[in-house]
């Protein structure tokens, strides 16, 4: 029997819903947290609290010519590679196991920036192996070591401080760039590493069973 879609209210044929793929993008007037689903929530920002406004769609384009998305494509791939190659070396099962779920972390993060940026990547990039020694060189893994005596806490504590590097990053490039689409995209990818921090910190605070210092360095 006829119905009408609960999204543009068009009456159907059909009982279906034909605005089933529309999708919704929000943001944090406070922190910058930018979040897409298929439904506007109400209530506030659940990272800071502040108020959320509705972000019309906007069209990037090729959303590879911001050097913030080039940044946080790149940041996530590197961090992935690391992961992986430091669990394809733990020799200790809690090791492998942390790791692996750090790296699936990472995956997972890559894929949030192809879904609200459109930053779209070749699968043969998130498989190839990057040059073991190439990689620990960049700057993002400096002073960074896991060995195979690294413990559970010492690799949430690698993990926390690679996060707190991103966040900084971005909140850094924000603030050489003038009011615009590219410093709003730089405050949201530092809120969306702020988020990373904050969930890491939880999980080393259950592990470690103490409160982590956000003013510390992780390693």
């Amino acid at each position: 029997m006829p119905s009408s879609c609960p999204k543009c209210h068009r009456v159907l044929d059909e009982d279906e819903i034909c605005c089933a793929q529309v999708r919704y993008s929000w943001r944090c007037r406070s922190c910058f947290k930018l979040t897409t689903g298929l439904a506007i929530p109400y209530g506030k920002c659940f990272l800071c609290g502040g108020d959320l406004e509705v972000i019309p769609g906007r069209e990037l384009g090729d959303s590879m010519r911001f050097q913030a998305i080039r940044d946080a494509v790149q940041f996530e791939l590197n961090s992935f590679h690391f992961y992986k190659l430091a669990r394809d070396k733990a020799k200790n099962p809690d090791q492998r196991a942390v790791l692996e779920r750090l790296y699936e972390a990472e995956l997972d993060h890559l894929h949030e920036l192809e879904e609200k940026y459109h930053a779209h990547l070749e699968r043969k990039v998130v498989e190839l192996s990057s040059d073991e020694s190439t990689l620990l060189s960049n700057w993002l893994f400096r002073g960074i070591h896991v060995t195979a005596d690294s413990g559970i806490e010492d690799l949430y504590r690698a993990a926390l401080e690679m996060e707190r590097r991103t966040r900084d990053h971005f909140r850094k490039l924000a603030t050489d760039l003038p009011i615009g689409l590219e410093r709003d995209l730089c405050a949201e990818l530092a809120a969306e590493e702020e988020e990373h921090v904050a969930l890491l910190e939880g999980e080393l605070e259950q592990l470690s069973g103490s409160p982590v210092n956000p003013g510390s360095p992780a390693v």
